[in-house]
């Protein structure tokens, strides 16, 4: 060990990524009595929740994680415990349809192929299937009508930030059960703002005596079964026994962490899956200038197709100048980031009947986060491409018993690219952890 390094600092645990994952294991172990450093690259704590306060209003600004999709137990048992309020989100969806230059907003019409679509995916022997397939083919095979195939697959490329030519049917069919035991169609928001949750659990990480680093980059893990040795960017060293990795998905991907020696397995399961591509505009007015004839009155999510950003929404049934636009999958991945406010300012001029003119006199200001570009991300959140629906069980085992991974990509439960999804991989990493130092 070079001298400039300095004395290693001997832990029971180091757990590397202050995002929820990370969060909720090192919280587990600190209360469990292990001696337990948290890293964490970024200056902050949440990882891909990220909330900045808003110019006025009682709700914050979400660039990361907006919503809690369902009941999920685990999430919504931590929001209770950490005293937050959430309220659900309520309202009609319409369309923006456009027809020789003239658009309006519209009931989004049938849509009963789509939903026997999606029903078809919730059957349990789908996701059992031996042949699995990309959500194209399984669209093409079904011989549904254009219009509702160009519905079904917008939709699944938009919530899942994914390809539809790649994503496999049978982690969508798990998905969809997962999500059909939580009543996964329920929206709803903390209304304090997303970070408040990874706050609260940094609080309890403290209070059990937990030692956190931020700004704090790791540059490579030394190993052996029952040793860890993480060197920092900066060269500090610290040694535990074992160590919980919850780096995103592309930052494995890119091998942006030196392991000694390598966890090839655990990398050629990440390698499997696919981390998606997300774009969000914030923007913040100084009230709510449409009139009731622009049709947002009540209105929760409305769908453009054919508009960037395709899908937006309001903060309804709480009043608030706020509108956000979102474009994921194959549209995202084509987009110059950069570009997204001003584009979709003129969208929103055009389903607001305004001038742009006139949207900007009431702008106030937008935000944007490029997930893609952030160095300590590579992208928005996991989808699972055809044929890799076992990657994340894979990358859920411990490697002798000293490496432990969780993070969205590694959850087993059919609930990947879910803040939910990674508070269980968190927990279920600190279980793991305290199993095999307890044998």
């Amino acid at each position: 060990m070079a001298a400039s390094r300095g004395k290693a600092e001997a832990l029971d645990a180091i757990v590397i990524g202050a995002g929820v994952a990370g969060l909720a294991a090192a919280r587990t172990l600190a209360e469990a009595g292990r001696r337990v450093a948290l890293i964490e690259a970024r200056d902050r704590v949440g990882g891909r929740i990220h909330t900045v306060p808003a110019a006025h209003g009682d709700l914050s600004v979400e660039l990361g994680a907006e919503f809690i999709h369902g009941l999920p137990p685990e999430l919504i048992h931590l929001v209770e415990e950490a005293g937050l309020t959430r309220f659900e989100l309520e309202g009609d969806y319409r369309c923006w349809r456009e027809e020789r230059r003239v658009g309006r907003l519209e009931p989004c019409g049938d849509q009963r192929e789509v939903n026997r679509l999606f029903d078809e995916l919730g059957q349990s022997g789908l996701a059992q299937d031996s042949q699995d397939l990309s959500f194209s083919e399984f669209v093409a095979q079904r011989g549904v009508g254009p219009e509702a195939a160009a519905w079904a697959t917008n939709y699944v490329e938009g919530f899942n930030a994914a390809d539809a030519n790649r994503i496999s049917v049978r982690s969508l069919a798990k998905q969809q059960a997962a999500e059909d035991a939580i009543s996964g169609d329920r929206l709803s928001r903390v209304v304090e703002g997303y970070a408040r949750v990874p706050a609260f659990l940094l609080r309890t990480f403290l209070d059990a005596g937990g030692e956190l680093f931020t700004s704090t980059p790791v540059r490579s893990i030394n190993w052996k079964p029952g040793w860890v040795e993480v060197t920092t960017a900066a060269d500090r060293v610290l040694q535990a026994s074992s160590v919980i990795l919850t780096l995103p998905l592309g930052v494995l991907q890119a091998r942006s962490v030196v392991f000694l020696p390598q966890p090839v397995e655990i990398l050629e399961a990440a390698d499997r899956l696919a981390m998606g591509p997300v774009g969000r505009v914030v923007y913040e007015f100084d009230r709510s200038f449409w009139p009731q004839s622009a049709g947002l009155e009540g209105l929760s999510f409305l769908f453009a197709p054919e508009a960037t950003p395709p899908t937006w929404w309001t903060t309804s049934p709480r009043s608030s100048p706020m509108l956000t636009g979102w474009i994921a999958g194959r549209k995202a991945s084509k987009l110059e980031m950069a570009s997204l406010p001003e584009t979709g300012l003129a969208t929103l001029a055009s389903v607001l009947g305004s001038s742009l003119g006139e949207v900007r006199k009431h702008l106030l200001r937008w935000h944007l986060h490029d997930w893609q570009m952030d160095p300590y991300s590579l992208g928005a959140y996991t989808y699972v491409p055809r044929g890799a629906v076992h990657a994340s069980d894979d990358l859920s085992v411990p490697v002798e018993a000293t490496l432990f991974f969780a993070g969205e990509h590694t959850d087993t439960s059919g609930h990947w690219g879910t803040v939910h999804g990674a508070l269980r991989s968190g927990y279920r990493a600190a279980e793991q952890l305290l199993a095999a130092r307890v044998h």
